[in-house]
C-alpha cells in the first residue's frame, strides 16, 4: 500500500464517521512534510447546520491551529470526494501544494469534474492526483444515497 493510499484509509475512516452521523461521507487530511497528520475533518453540514462544515475546511482549520499560521504551503491534503468551489478555493488560499482525491464529484467538482479552478490564474495551483481510493470512496457515496432513498 502506497502512503498516498494510507492517508487516504484515514480520510476513508472519517468519511464512515460521517455517513454514521447523517451526513455525505466525505473524510480528509492534511499532512505536513514530514508526513504526520496535522489536520482532519468529516463532512458535518447535517450535523452543524452549517453549509461550510465541509471535510476540507475542517481539516484546513485544524492545520492552520496546529500549524500556529494560515500558510500550508508544504502539506498534502487527502480527501474521499473531489473539491467543490469552496473548498478548492479553500485549498488554493491555504497554499497548499498537493492535493490527491478519491472519487470524482460530477455535480460541484472543481477539480476537472465541472470546472477546473485550479487551472485558473489565481496566485497558487497545487498538483492534483486522483483516483486514489476511488473505489472505496464511491462505494461509501452509493451506500449512503441508496440508503437514503
Amino acid at each position: 500500500m502506497s502512503d498516498r493510499e494510507i492517508y487516504m484509509q484515514e480520510a476513508l475512516r472519517l468519511a464512515e464517521e460521517a455517513a454514521a452521523c447523517g451526513d455525505v461521507p466525505v473524510g480528509c487530511v492534511i499532512t505536513d512534510a514530514d508526513g504526520s497528520i496535522i489536520g482532519r475533518g468529516r463532512n458535518r453540514r447535517e450535523e452543524n447546520r452549517d453549509a461550510t462544515a465541509h471535510a476540507e475546511v475542517e481539516a484546513i482549520r485544524e492545520a492552520c491551529i496546529t500549524r500556529g499560521s494560515w500558510r500550508l504551503d508544504d502539506c498534502t491534503l487527502f480527501v474521499t470526494l473531489e473539491p467543490c468551489p469552496m473548498c478548492a478555493g479553500a485549498i488554493i488560499n491555504a497554499r497548499i501544494p498537493e492535493l490527491v482525491f478519491g472519487a470524482r464529484e460530477e455535480n460541484s467538482g472543481s477539480c476537472g469534474s465541472v470546472i477546473d479552478l485550479f487551472a485558473e490564474k489565481y496566485g497558487h495551483s497545487p498538483k492534483v492526483y486522483t483516483g486514489v481510493c476511488a473505489m472505496e470512496s464511491r462505494r461509501l457515496l452509493r451506500e449512503f444515497f441508496e440508503g437514503r432513498r
